[in-house]
């Protein structure tokens, strides 16, 4: 006796046995009818089963799952080696067997990709694209910024490859803080370079703060285009590890200084940033190179209700910079009656590399810089290694000195338990390797 009649619709082909319209969009689905017809032709004289096996090169096989309903997720797949029959209820189709699994990426595609990869590199250069798991996973090194507090809160330092941006208002440690980082730099064998459009920059104060003076790149420009391509070419070189630009608010625009004092130059500047960061950021990232803009705050005008302090350089600034950090005195440091330095608050407002919004504080004293022991007694007391009592500092039990500064007059006269604290500190923390270290699990925090 002749098969019962047969209806499969897959991918917009509806075809059917027995006098039932059919639609056949795709050549697939063509050949596939084509095959089956003739199949069944052979086979319907000796077989009086209800199904029929289609089998087709061009289409994946798949293995059959009976009592499945055929519809929807499924109607768009070929399944030419599942036995199929009709049994329609309220205008629906339902079929014997769906696919257990859907096949992987087919050879086809993976081929394909691989070529698409292979003429990307080869125009490109090697290493333009590429699969991440192909490449070992390096953790990002960092500068130290020289206030131990703050590396905390950056999550190590400075990264390098990246733009950071520094601000606040004046007189707050900017300057010494970006003194501080290119001094860090060259004291680990690397080239630090400073952008002075504010010509403003004291030798001495930076000799004091451990700069090597006659190893530092200074650079005065005359106009911010020329600080701009002074800071692109010293970035493409690839021998300059860290940059500071001092600042922003000085980088005026060579139309703003050839026309006349009051000419109104809109948003010109902006686009300078704006230009310049475009083509600045991407060097930066394949060499290495840590930028430092150190900027200055600004009010708008007619702002009744929240924060009408914003940045010059427009905005542009603040997408490119992977770390933004605010830096704004908290409180006077004075001795015997004389202001002797600022005690100082910085906020990451910003971080691409470690969790933003931490705050970090420490000491700047006048003509010497960061008190970067005052630091290692900050961290020791969070982390454990000192423990305080009252107004008493104990290190392993044993009393080391009542108050913070006699207690920091301690570590700054005994090197011996200066370092006994600091070993307690990297035992208590998780340090980042440098640049080219191997091991690239390491992790910054607490334990």
């Amino acid at each position: 006796p002749p098969p019962p009649p047969l209806m499969r619709r897959t991918m917009g082909a509806v075809w059917a046995e027995g006098g039932t319209r059919f639609r056949l969009p795709t050549a697939a689905a063509f050949f596939s009818l084509l095959l089956l017809i003739t199949h069944h032709s052979s086979s319907s004289s000796s077989s009086s089963s209800s199904s029929i096996a289609l089998a087709s090169p061009l289409l994946p096989q798949h293995r059959s799952r009976p009592g499945t309903y055929h519809r929807g997720r499924y109607a768009k797949w070929f399944a030419p080696a599942l036995p199929l029959r009709r049994r329609v209820s309220g205008g629906r189709v339902f079929a014997a067997g769906l696919p257990d699994e859907i096949s992987p990426l087919g050879e086809q595609k993976a081929k394909a990709l691989a070529n698409v990869l292979k003429e990307v590199n080869s125009r490109f250069g090697s290493g333009a694209v590429m699969k991440l798991g192909d490449v070992k996973q390096l953790a990002p090194s960092v500068t130290p910024s020289g206030a131990l507090t703050l590396d905390l809160a950056l999550g190590g330092g400075w990264p390098t490859g990246r733009i950071a941006e520094i601000y606040g208002p004046e007189s707050s440690g900017k300057t010494t803080l970006a003194l501080h980082a290119m001094a860090e730099v060259q004291r680990r064998g690397g080239v630090a370079a400073l952008i002075d459009a504010e010509h403003a920059f004291d030798p001495d104060y930076a000799k004091r703060l451990g700069v090597d003076i006659p190893n530092l790149i200074l650079c005065q420009p005359d106009s911010g285009e020329m600080a701009l391509e002074v800071v692109d070419s010293l970035v493409r070189s690839g021998a300059v590890d860290l940059i500071a630009v001092d600042s922003v608010a000085a980088l005026a625009p060579r139309v703003e200084i050839e026309g006349e004092i009051g000419t109104v130059t809109v948003g010109a500047q902006a686009r300078l940033m704006s230009h310049a960061l475009r083509k600045i950021t991407p060097v930066a990232a394949k060499s290495n190179c840590t930028i430092l803009f150190l900027n200055q705050i600004r009010y708008k005008i007619g702002v009744l209700y929240g924060n009408p302090e914003i940045t010059s350089g427009g905005n542009a600034l603040k997408f490119y910079a992977s770390v933004r950090v605010e830096i704004r005195v908290k409180g006077k440091i004075e001795a015997e009656g004389t202001h002797k330095g600022n005690h100082v608050r910085t906020k990451v407002v910003k971080n691409k590399c470690a969790p933003p919004y931490r705050l970090a504080e420490f000491d700047i004293i006048f003509g010497e810089g960061i008190n970067s022991k005052g630091c290692i007694l900050d961290v020791a007391e969070a982390l454990g290694v000192f423990e305080r009592r009252g107004s008493w500092y104990y290190m392993d039990g044993e009393k080391i000195a009542q108050g913070r500064d006699n207690t920091i007059n301690v570590l700054s006269r005994n090197e011996t338990v200066a370092n006994h604290a600091q070993a307690g500190i990297e035992l208590k923390m998780k340090v980042p390797t440098e640049a080219g270290a191997d091991d690239g699990n390491q992790e910054i925090g607490f334990e």
